[in-house]
């Protein structure tokens, strides 16, 4: 079974390790296919992914705020960096210019407000960037083990990704609010990466 992000079904014989397993299954419990709406949970998990108190402060900041368009504009640029950055193949560089080129309509997208499609986007850019910083593991079985391996925090990241497509996150959910909540843990951790 193909685990990458937006596989909604966890990869065969892999359990969160016990540090993550209890803040992760309170934003998306393995009961349910939908993410909880817990502002709290979401608060929690950004915690342990290194970025909560930023998280926190940015939920309070207005999405159309001069200091949320900075922020964004620091996500831009640092995943713009990451990027570049990213060593790849003569083949791929197709691959990465295409990614870079999708992350300023997407940037658009959450300042119009607009995180049913901003959060499909998400996922793709994350689909992306996963190849690029780990090449055809990230479409193995076990990728999501395998950052794990690397970083908790970073395995909870891609964990995290994986989730982003399933029920109740892929835009027809109608509750921008909780959209954006999910949406903007992955943007403070990408923009600190």
């Amino acid at each position: 079974m193909k685990q990458f992000p937006g596989d909604t079904t966890p990869a065969l014989d892999f359990d969160l390790p016990g540090e993550c397993r209890k803040v992760a299954e309170a934003l998306f419990p393995s009961n349910s296919p939908s993410p909880a709406r817990d502002p709290e949970a979401a608060a929690d998990f950004a915690k342990a992914l290194g970025i909560g108190a930023e998280y926190r402060r940015l939920m309070k900041v207005g999405r159309g705020t001069d200091e949320m368009r900075k922020f964004l504009g620091h996500f831009q640029n640092n995943l713009d960096l990451l990027i570049q950055k990213t060593w790849v193949e003569k083949v791929d560089e197709a691959r990465k210019e295409k990614l870079q080129d999708e992350v300023p309509p997407f940037v658009a997208l959450i300042l119009a407000g607009d995180f049913r499609r901003a959060i499909v986007e998400f996922g793709a850019i994350l689909d992306g960037l996963a190849y690029l910083l780990f090449g055809t593991q990230s479409a193995g079985d076990d990728f999501t083990e395998y950052t794990f391996r690397i970083d908790i925090e970073m395995g909870l990241f891609w964990w995290y990704g994986s989730r982003l497509r399933g029920p109740g996150t892929d835009g027809d959910s109608g509750d921008d609010e909780f959209l954006w909540a999910l949406l903007l843990i992955g943007i403070c951790y990408l923009t600190n990466f």
